[in-house]
């Protein structure tokens, strides 16, 4: 039976030694990503680019606005905390349901589902009768307008209305609501409302 094999320096590939108890392994150096030609600077035509490719989901946020009620479609709709339960959007302090949604101290947050697409163009439309005969609505808790045949809906206290450029982010504390909404969720793509297919 022959001895262990043994090596010499010379026959360890490159010309580091072997590691030893002393002299550990030395790390190999990470691969460096290589620079992408295609790369655009930051703008304002980026973002949008960017988000065209990101399907969002469809809300409606409403509100009272001097005993009148006001909303609009929102694509920018997240949850913040489930303890306490938060969440947030954007709207434009130039949108014509911002007074209202600066001043009311509760929102309703509806869901949309996929059978609703024209409910959600009429209340992205400027200058549309949002909450005319065609809509199907009623008070809700805290007086807060409540769209019918929705997913799901919330009502929902401000706690923040925090600047960015020239929009407003809205966080709110969640009060009530309901998910036992039946259908399935509608979404934003490509500057379009699309159902979910499987």
């Amino acid at each position: 039976m022959t001895g262990p094999t043994t090596r010499t320096a010379a026959q360890f590939p490159h010309p580091a030694a072997p590691p030893t108890a002393d002299r550990p392994a030395a790390p190999r150096a990470a691969a460096e990503p290589a620079p992408s030609a295609a790369a655009l600077p930051g703008s304002p035509e980026l973002l949008r680019s960017v988000f065209r490719q990101h399907a969002a989901g469809v809300a409606v946020i409403t509100a009272q606005d001097g005993g009148r009620p006001v909303g609009f479609t929102a694509t920018s709709l997240n949850s913040v905390s489930a303890d306490p339960p938060l969440l947030s959007f954007t709207i434009g302090t130039g949108s014509s349901s911002w007074p209202g949604i600066r001043d009311s101290e509760h929102l309703g947050v509806h869901i949309l589902g996929e059978h609703q697409q024209q409910l959600a163009g009429l209340f992205a439309r400027s200058g549309a009768d949002r909450f005319g005969p065609g809509t199907g609505w009623a008070p809700g808790p805290h007086g807060v307008p409540l769209l019918d045949g929705v997913l799901a809906w919330l009502v929902c206290r401000v706690v923040a209305r925090v600047p960015a450029g020239a929009h407003r982010v809205v966080i709110a504390e969640v009060v009530s609501g309901d998910p036992r909404g039946e259908g399935r969720p509608l979404l934003y793509h490509q500057g379009r409302f699309n159902a979910l297919r499987d």
